[in-house]
């Protein structure tokens, strides 16, 4: 899907579209106000105060056919200079344009007009409110002024624009099936997850049947990497804020953290990452450098204080789950161990069919200092040493600065989801940093003490982001071995004791063989089940009747086919445990 900041084109014909919507809105609300309307990744919004307006469907609508009106119009629009006082005087009687206003500095102020609309802007713009025809307003919502809770809601629009008809019209078919693999919807169908503002906005709870999916995520990730070695562990949700300011997050990451909590003269916050806690396991005792590598692996539970506009399900919350470790090495380690990490990502995903991904070593920004930790030296040898694994390892991978952690260089591997933008996925960071902020040491062979180098990794990345990722990917069409229920058992009569009997046994014989499995005898008509079941993604639905309970045998319909298969119970049971055992996957849709 496009992404309208990244292309000058779409961006500057958007940016102009939100004025064009603004201008429409003026026309049916004179008493509207502005806040700021840019351009975003997936179009263009404006935040609005409509005053004691409702904002609905009907409205947008009101508001759609507006634009087309303007438009159509064919108004040039008109890029002005005014100086700040004169900026102040023409918008004197809108605090949100005031506050603009006076946030900038003296000197020369830029406005666009296009007929009887002006509005402040750096621009550019198209030439013509005429190019910004082909245009679809998307959704709206309400949005705190300067994101502050404690600010008025304004009414925020979102909106896109193309150059042509048709390339809108392709771009509103996407949306429609980012709808349908939306993973939210999917949760919500299949009764996965849910979220509640009196539990807390980007704190979504799992309901058993998701939970059994984060489970397998769960024991599939850590069987992994106990083969490579791996020592798991447990630690605490909490940390003290001494702990933070130890490794630096307190510093560098104290935005995105829960406030402090005092406690009988200590400070406590919820952790918003595990590397502390695993230092301070590291640091219990003494390491020879025979000791090395020493992997720390942890399903922890994390804490981030997200923007609200920026929390989506399960995909980005304010608590999740990270499939964490911390690889301990000595220098001459770590080329072995990143290639190992590496490794382990590229099996997870082809055992996933994960096929659309990028590698990207980020970088610290050396214009933007203040966001990294103060050791030039280190960066510059933390960063040769990552450049140089990659290159050795012969990964393609491009360069991008700023997404370092405040700590060290990564690898970034960024999947492209079947709809909507790439995000990271799994990463792999090189860490001289805390290990000397911690004084961590080993025994080196010569008798003196070293210090270890760390690489921090996450192969799943988070399991609530990594299972929205497979929700979409798949549409909810799970694979059987992931399924939350695999098998679903529908005697054709409810009634009938000796069918039922026989159904109770194929249930028992599955549950026994560890088949997730549900008996649906319900009374009511065949069809009306096998459509429920089919609407949740159930894999095998199977239909006992008098010919089955006879000859012992189960009929059953793979999701997504129409045919239906005939087998003895026992060479089913069989077929089902081993694509359970395999971990067979079907190709992403």
């Amino acid at each position: 899907m496009v992404n309208f900041k990244e292309n000058e084109e779409l961006k500057t014909l958007n940016h102009s579209c939100a004025h064009l919507m603004a201008q429409a809105i003026k026309h049916l609300y004179p008493q509207a106000k502005f806040w700021v309307g840019p351009v975003v990744a997936e179009g263009f919004y404006y935040d609005v105060d409509f005053g004691d307006e409702t904002v609905n469907d009907e409205t947008i609508a009101a508001i759609e056919k507006e634009m087309k009106k303007v438009a159509k119009s064919g108004k040039r629009i008109v890029r002005k200079e005014i100086t700040k006082e004169e900026a102040l005087e023409m918008f004197k009687d809108d605090e949100y344009k005031l506050d603009l206003i006076n946030g900038l500095e003296d000197g020369t102020i830029t406005c666009y007009e296009q007929g009887d609309f002006t509005d402040l802007c750096r621009g550019p713009h198209v030439d013509n409110v005429k190019l910004c025809r082909n245009f679809k307003l998307i959704r709206h919502s309400g949005a705190y002024w300067k994101g502050d809770s404690k600010n008025k809601v304004l009414q925020r629009i979102y909106g896109v624009c193309f150059p042509t008809k048709e390339e809108l019209e392709d771009h509103l078919r996407l949306l429609e099936e980012a709808k349908e693999r939306d993973h939210r919807k999917i949760g919500k169908d299949m009764g996965l997850f849910m979220v509640d503002d009196l539990v807390g906005r980007g704190l979504p709870m799992f309901l058993p049947k998701g939970y059994t999916i984060w489970q397998e995520l769960e024991n599939y990730i850590k069987a992994k990497e106990r083969k490579l070695g791996y020592l798991h562990v447990m630690t605490p949700c909490v940390g003290t804020v001494n702990l933070y300011k130890t490794s630096g997050h307190w510093d560098h990451y104290k935005d995105n953290m829960f406030p402090a909590m005092e406690m009988e003269g200590e400070s406590f916050v919820l952790r918003p990452m595990n590397c502390p806690h695993h230092m301070m396991i590291y640091a219990n005792r003494m390491h020879s450098y025979k000791d090395l590598p020493i992997r720390i692996g942890e399903i922890a539970h994390d804490f981030r204080f997200e923007a609200s506009g920026t929390l989506k399900g399960i995909e980005r919350g304010r608590h999740f789950c990270q499939n964490d470790a911390h690889i301990f090495v000595t220098p001459e380690q770590i080329e072995e161990e990143f290639t190992n990490v590496v490794n382990l990502i590229f099996d997870t995903y082809k055992d996933f069919g994960i096929t659309d991904y990028r590698c990207v070593l980020s970088l610290r920004d050396p214009a933007n200092k203040e966001k990294y930790h103060d050791d030039d030296e280190m960066w510059n040898t933390a960063e040769d040493a990552l450049r140089k694994v990659m290159n050795d390892i012969g990964i393609e991978y491009t360069e991008e600065i700023g997404e370092a952690a405040f700590y060290g260089p990564k690898l970034d591997v960024n999947v492209k989801p079947a709809v909507g933008n790439e995000y990271t996925l799994s990463t792999c960071q090189l860490d001289f940093c805390l290990p000397a902020k911690f004084q961590l040491s080993y025994v080196d062979g010569d008798g003196e003490k070293k210090t270890p180098v760390v690489l921090h990794r996450a192969i799943l990345g988070s399991l609530d982001r990594f299972m929205a990722y497979i929700l979409e990917e798949t549409k909810g069409n799970l694979p059987t071995w992931l399924a939350p229920v695999q098998v679903k058992v529908m005697p054709v009569k409810t009634d009938n004791e000796e069918l039922m009997a026989y159904a109770h046994e194929v249930c028992d014989l599955l549950d026994d063989s560890n088949v997730r499995v549900e008996l649906d005898d319900r009374a009511e008509k065949l069809g009306y089940r096998m459509r429920e079941g089919q609407m949740q993604k159930v894999p095998y639905l199977l239909v006992l009747g008098f010919n089955e309970q006879e000859g012992r045998t189960v009929s059953f319909r793979l999701h997504g086919h129409a045919e239906t298969t005939v087998l003895p119970l026992d060479e089913f049971v069989d077929k089902i445990k081993e694509e359970i055992k395999n971990k067979s996957i079907n190709k992403m849709n």
